[in-house]
């Protein structure tokens, strides 16, 4: 599925309930076959007018909402993915003001969904980078952070306990050169073993990637990316 690589692409994409719906089942059943959320069966109904499933087995009807982040909110499919669309687009991040202005929707409501979205990112609930019908997926690390005498002293000693290398957060970066969907993860530590892990969780197998040596796959210098294809 083409996905849309601006905004007002985005908008146009997503006023239409069914490419929604197409998008939900493809984040959530990638196979094409919707699992009910109710009791695990495999065989289901779709009913047009309603546009929702059907369960054959306890006949239960429910929704491409239903199960996820977007369940219990009165908030239409194609404001939630344009918001999702907008958070992970941005580079510098999006406030819930902004969020409210460019979907029309009350600050509160921003909020909410803003969070909403934030922890669909977190858990991972988002399809692999790269694959057959995606471009080469670019992976590199760096560190992020400010230094700790430059912070309140509550949070110095909330971050003594987690930042390192010189006062400073390892964070792993992936872009798909096709798409240009990034991926950005805080780990642990840039150790070949973290890397790797965190490369098969994130990468299609069978994806060209260009990374450098710290990522394991190559044993080029540093400054010279080099492309390989993931095992």
């Amino acid at each position: 599925m083409e996905h849309p690589k601006t905004l007002i692409e985005a908008t146009r994409f997503y006023a239409d309930p069914a490419n929604c719906i197409d998008v939900i089942k493809q984040m959530r059943w990638p196979d094409g076959n919707p699992i009910c959320p109710h009791c695990g069966a495999d065989r289901q109904y779709w009913l047009e007018k309603q546009m929702r499933w059907k369960c054959a087995k306890c006949r239960k009807q429910f929704t491409a909402k239903t199960g996820t982040v977007f369940e219990d909110s009165p908030i239409g499919l194609d404001k939630w993915l344009v918001g999702v669309w907008l958070v992970a687009n941005c580079k510098n991040g999006i406030s819930s003001y902004e969020l409210h202005r460019d979907l029309g929707v009350t600050q509160k409501t921003a909020w909410f969904m803003l969070h909403r979205i934030r922890t669909a990112l977190q858990n991972g609930l988002w399809p692999k980078l790269g694959g057959s019908e995606s471009g080469p997926v670019e992976v590199d690390e760096c560190f992020v952070g400010g230094k700790l005498k430059n912070m309140h002293v509550r949070r110095r000693e909330r971050m003594k306990k987690i930042q390192v290398n010189d006062n400073k957060m390892p964070v792993m970066g992936m872009l798909d050169r096709e798409t240009r969907k990034v991926r950005l993860n805080l780990i642990p530590d840039v150790t070949r073993e973290t890397l790797q892990e965190m490369i098969l969780k994130h990468i299609e197998k069978g994806s060209t990637i260009y990374t450098d040596e710290a990522s394991g796959y190559n044993t080029s210098t540093r400054r010279q990316a080099n492309s390989s294809i993931l095992p």
